[in-house]
Order: structure tokens, then sequence, then C-alpha cells
């Protein structure tokens, strides 16, 4: 079994950014969820420009 670890750093960011957004929901920072979904938005297609490269 063969780990791609920049594609489980990817992922694992992605989803730190989704919780992020939750927690900025939680304390109502219409700013902290806009840059959240900025970042995720990032991570999201930079991980999908690298998988397209690979495959």
């Amino acid at each position: 079994m063969n780990i791609k670890w920049n594609f489980l750093i990817l992922a694992i960011l992605a989803t730190a950014s989704i919780g992020s957004i939750g927690i900025f929901i939680a304390i109502k920072s219409i700013l902290g969820i806009v840059a959240a979904i900025v970042v995720l938005c990032g991570i999201m297609g930079y991980g999908f420009s690298q998988k397209k490269k690979t495959a």
C-alpha cells in the first residue's frame, strides 16, 4: 500500500478548513467564513490540479 502523502496533507487541510467554516459560523464572523471558504477553494483547486497532472 503506497500512501500519497501530498494528497493526504491536502485532504487534512481541506477538512480543517471545512471545520473552521463551522467554527466561524458559530462565532458569527462573516470575514472568517469568507476567508475559510476562499482557503478551501484554493486547497481543493490545487489538489484537483495535482491529481490531473498525475493521472
